[in-house]
């Protein structure tokens, strides 16, 4: 593989940047050295992701074998093609309606004012332990029915998850494709499928308001959904909605650091709020990149891709392509930033992207109005995510007052 440009910088993500930058001047349809198809332009990536006949979401097929875990990925919607998805989806998107996203406004602003007041007098927290992480894991967990006191034990799952990623990403191998990461994430997958089994298995036997208890009396074409496909939509929302608000929220509270004119922009005019999270999300969008299946030979960028070759989709490169974006790399809460690909496209944008973004308002908002002025402590241990996994923070040491 080709070795991309050095780049030298305490947040990892610089490097991966520069490399993306690289590909898109150079190779923006390429070829890797697991005959895999990596795709990095924004128009490339917007056509995969808006034509599911071509390019299928099931990527199992490239994926180590795990029997045990089947039934974990059984209603794992980010998998799963049409017709069945198109069902499943309409029941899940019940959930996620603007009206009922605005009714939760309220009970996340509770609970963001609670996290902050915890906080008491400190003027130095980490922004991630104290708020980023906990504000999504309880107002998701609220939503399934999951018991609050188990957001713990959820919090050590998801970081034994991440970690499990190589620490020196391949980017030409495809996660779900390492030995060492699919035989290492096994065991905590089989917990938390085991775990998720348990309460949809009581929501059966003692009928509840929440989306787990909704989705045991819910049907398609007149059948129940299996235990597998409930399991598989909870699992997703568990792992997949924290980790896109955290990522927002953190990513948000880092660019504003590194961008002080955004920061008093936003400051002095909260209705710039919401277009700086859409730039913040173009910027440093939390998944870096997306698995599909071609289906049938295609052409793309000059290139032909055969059915059933293995095409990576790199949602971080397709936000940085000044062919949609000018002067891409440039943090600008004043630019256009609708139509990036932070929260997918197509019949698989995220579900959760609208409570995702009412979370992230709500806790800037609240951040704005608690403190004069905050800062990134540059004494504090800053710690990222593996950015081809992740583009998120682990630790965000800030000084407030």
């Amino acid at each position: 593989m080709i070795e991309p440009p050095a780049t030298a910088a305490a947040d990892p993500a610089d490097a991966m940047f520069a490399w993306l930058r690289w590909k898109l001047d150079t190779q923006p349809v390429a070829m890797d050295d697991n005959q895999a198809w990596q795709v990095f332009g924004y128009a490339e990536v917007a056509r995969i992701l808006s034509d599911p006949a071509t390019f299928s979401s099931d990527t199992r097929a490239f994926s180590l074998p795990q029997a045990d875990l089947d039934l974990v990925f059984e209603g794992f919607l980010m998998m799963m093609d049409p017709p069945r998805h198109r069902a499943l989806r309409t029941l899940v998107t019940q959930v996620f309606t603007p009206r009922l996203m605005a009714a939760l406004a309220p009970r996340i602003t509770e609970f963001t004012a609670s996290l902050l007041s915890s906080l008491d007098t400190a003027d130095r927290f980490d922004l991630i332990d104290s708020l980023a992480f906990p504000l999504p894991v309880g107002v998701i967990m609220e939503l399934l029915g999951v018991p609050a006191g188990d957001q713990h034990q959820f919090r050590s799952w998801v970081e034994s998850l991440l970690d499990q990623q190589p620490v020196n990403a391949d980017t030409a191998l495809f996660p779900a494709q390492d030995e060492s990461v699919v035989n290492g994430m096994a065991p905590t997958m089989r917990e938390v499928g085991g775990y998720l089994l348990e309460h949809i298995r009581y929501r059966r036997r003692q009928q509840t308001e929440d989306l787990i208890g909704r989705l045991t009396t819910a049907e398609i074409d007149g059948e129940r959904l299996s235990d597998g496909e409930i399991m598989g939509v909870a699992f997703q929302l568990l792992l997949a909605g924290p980790g896109l608000t955290t990522a927002l929220i953190g990513n948000a509270a880092l660019s504003f650091d590194r961008c002080p004119q955004a920061a008093t922009a936003v400051r002095a005019r909260r209705d710039l709020l919401p277009p700086a999270i859409e730039e913040v999300l173009r910027f440093r969008p939390p998944v870096p990149r997306m698995g599909r299946v071609a289906t049938a030979d295609v052409e793309l960028g000059g290139q032909v891709i055969q059915a059933g070759q293995l095409v990576i989709c790199w949602l971080v490169a397709a936000n940085r392509d000044a062919a949609q974006f000018p002067e891409p790399d440039r943090f600008d809460i004043h630019r256009r930033s609708t139509g990036h690909l932070a929260f997918g496209h197509g019949i698989h944008f995220c579900v959760g992207a609208l409570l995702s973004r009412l979370m992230a308002k709500i806790a800037l908002n609240a951040l704005l109005d608690r403190y004069h002025d905050i800062a990134v402590d540059a004494a504090g241990p800053t710690e990222f995510h593996n950015p081809y996994v992740l583009v998120s923070l682990k630790r965000l040491p800030l000084m407030a007052s």
